[in-house]
């Protein structure tokens, strides 16, 4: 039978999806909600797109106090790269909203844009990643730099100045969860 290519669908994943079938047991009400909030976390991305865009162009914005143009002009003032990857393993890896390192300085920067509260361990796990892929090739370790986090959020800055020691710490502890990951793997083969 001669199938049709829908080639417009490649990469694509309909809202409505059968692998996403919880959906046929909504009422109107709960697919509106759920709707609203697969809405919001698009637009979420759509945001983060253009705040990399603005980013990288070092396309200041104006000075309003907003979270949004707030995020954007900070992360060109401290020459910040958007959306860097960072990866340790296959199973430990992650991209940053934002981050630099000059002058013995870590930044990492995380935009919020949904109604849920960020969390500076997501930030401290980037920092993890940091140490873990860079580390050994720029011969520098938690203790030797000052580490700022900042969450931006419902325009207001959360800044934290973070405790080497903690780092250190869930370095060890991400090498260990690796390994035991890297284990199971093994044995469910």
């Amino acid at each position: 039978m001669p199938w049709n290519p829908h080639w417009d669908l490649e990469g694509k994943h309909a809202y409505l999806s059968p692998s996403k079938f919880h959906w046929i047991r909504y009422d109107l009400e709960k697919l509106r909600r759920h709707y609203a909030k697969h809405r919001m976390a698009q637009e979420g991305a759509e945001l983060h797109n253009l705040a990399k865009l603005l980013i990288l162009k070092r396309k200041k914005q104006i000075r309003d106090g907003s979270t949004f143009n707030t995020y954007v002009n900070d992360a060109i003032g401290f020459h910040m790269t958007p959306e860097q990857p960072l990866r340790y393993s296959d199973n430990f890896f992650g991209t940053p909203d934002a981050i630099s390192f000059r002058e013995n300085i870590l930044r990492v920067h995380d935009l919020k844009t949904g109604e849920f509260p960020g969390h500076f361990d997501q930030l401290k796990l980037y920092v993890v990643l940091f140490f873990l892929e860079y580390g050994k090739i720029y011969r520098v370790k938690p203790h030797d730099v000052e580490i700022y986090i900042r969450i931006y959020q419902s325009d207001q800055i959360l800044e934290e100045h973070v405790n080497p020691d903690e780092i250190v710490a869930l370095m060890e502890w991400a090498k260990v969860a690796n390994n035991e990951v890297d284990l199971m793997k093994g044995v469910m083969m």
